[in-house]
């Protein structure tokens, strides 16, 4: 099968458009169209449904389509594994990680990690969704649980506990709870109950709401959360990480917390020898331990 016929089909299923496609392949669209019906005489298939909006896969266009993307994922996947032979550390580093995490803890270390490597190019994606690591959805991913997914290396990085945090500020206005039915009087700020999150974290929050409360305030994430609290909303449900880069929320009630949630680091296994990597898990090695001597000071 002739590997560019494959290369122009590829490009235009993913672009749905003939035009578009040629676009990105600098070919002219009757260039383009050429190849495609040179492709499915020579498959004896027709693979694009043609419309005036655009071009549509037909069954056997998908097929093929799958199997171009994993053609795609290996050439990618073997590209890097070459770029990383290099002594340099440089290139694009896609990581992926929840929008707690990648918002609150992740992207305000990132400048020192730049410093080291200026040439990376890193795409942060902040998504509670689990991206496929060894479909290379990622490079890279910062979970708050355990993978379970095959061919990962996986290293355990720290424990978070959700516990509750308010600003100097409104417990000057509004006092200090001393004990759990304390909240009785105070505004609880946490994520919605629909919103994707750990089960401990969202079970706290269920036991939380379900007393009498003054008012309360949800958002569907923790970074809402936390700025909510900062501006002196009220008592907000948050990661126990945030208290090392906002020293002015004050922990209140320390008894009340939820349950162990490990975070650990994954990545493929066929990228084991990567030089981007090995660089950005030291990074966050490096980070989470001086986190720890902070917290233990």
């Amino acid at each position: 099968m002739d590997w560019d016929k494959l290369r122009i089909f590829h490009a235009v299923a993913d672009a749905g458009s003939l035009t578009h496609a040629g676009e990105l392949l600098q070919l002219s669209q009757s260039a383009v169209s050429r190849q495609i019906r040179a492709l499915e005489e020579g498959l004896d298939s027709i693979l694009f449904h043609r419309h005036a909006r655009g071009l549509i896969l037909t069954e056997q266009g998908e097929l093929l389509f799958e199997a171009t993307k994993a053609m795609s994922r290996t050439l990618e996947s073997a590209a890097a594994r070459i770029r990383d032979a290099e002594d340099e550390v440089f290139g694009e580093l896609r990581v992926t990680t929840t929008t707690g995490f990648g918002t609150l803890f992740l992207a305000p270390r990132l400048p020192s990690l730049y410093a080291q490597y200026p040439d990376l190019k890193i795409d942060l994606m902040l998504e509670e969704r689990v991206l496929d690591l060894p479909m290379r959805e990622a490079d890279v991913a910062i979970r708050m649980k355990e993978p379970s997914q095959a061919d990962l290396i996986r290293k355990r990085l720290m424990t978070v506990n959700m516990r509750l945090y308010a600003s100097a500020e409104y417990l000057r206005a509004n006092g200090k709870p001393e004990k759990l039915e304390d909240l009785a009087d105070f505004r609880l700020i946490s994520q919605n109950l629909t919103s994707a999150q750990v089960s401990v974290g969202a079970q706290l929050i269920r036991e939380l709401s379900a007393r009498p409360l003054r008012s309360s305030f949800t958002v569907n994430n923790y970074f809402g959360v936390l700025q909510a609290v900062l501006n002196h909303l009220g008592i907000g449900v948050l990661p126990d990480y945030v208290s090392e880069d906002f020293p002015e929320l004050v922990h209140v009630l320390p008894d009340i917390a939820s349950g162990d949630i490990p975070v650990f680091l994954a990545y493929p296994e066929e990228l084991r020898h990567s030089r981007r990597i090995s660089a950005f898990r030291d990074f966050v090695v490096e980070e989470i331990v001086a986190y720890r001597r902070a917290r233990q000071s």
